[in-house]
This record gives C-alpha cells, sequence and structure tokens, in this order.
C-alpha cells in the first residue's frame, strides 16, 4: 500500500490505546471507503469498480 504512512496517521497514531480488532476494523473500512469508491480522472471518471466491468466487457 503505497499511502501506508497516511493511514497510520489517521488509525494509529491517533489513537495509539486501541486494541488490534478495533485498530483491524478501522482499516479495513478505511481501505474499502477509499480504494474501490473514488472517482479518477485517468479513468475517464469512473470509479474503479465501473472501469473493471468496462474494460472486461469490451475484451470479453
Amino acid at each position: 500500500m503505497k499511502k501506508f504512512g497516511i493511514l497510520k496517521q489517521e488509525m494509529y497514531y491517533r489513537d495509539p490505546l486501541l486494541i488490534y480488532e478495533p485498530l483491524e476494523q478501522k482499516i479495513t473500512d478505511y481501505i474499502q471507503h477509499y480504494t474501490p469508491n473514488r472517482i479518477k480522472e485517468k479513468l475517464s471518471g469512473m470509479f474503479l469498480i465501473e472501469y473493471r466491468k468496462h474494460t472486461t466487457q469490451l475484451f470479453a
């Protein structure tokens, strides 16, 4: 993960006394929110999931 430092700043350093399970859940939620739900200009303004479906249909 390229931006792991940002993730650590937002999740771990903000509340360093978290036990493992809540921290793991917060990280999972963070990744689920920011990875598939971003509109990318490089992907013709589509979400990542939409772009993958689009390209799969083109080459199928």
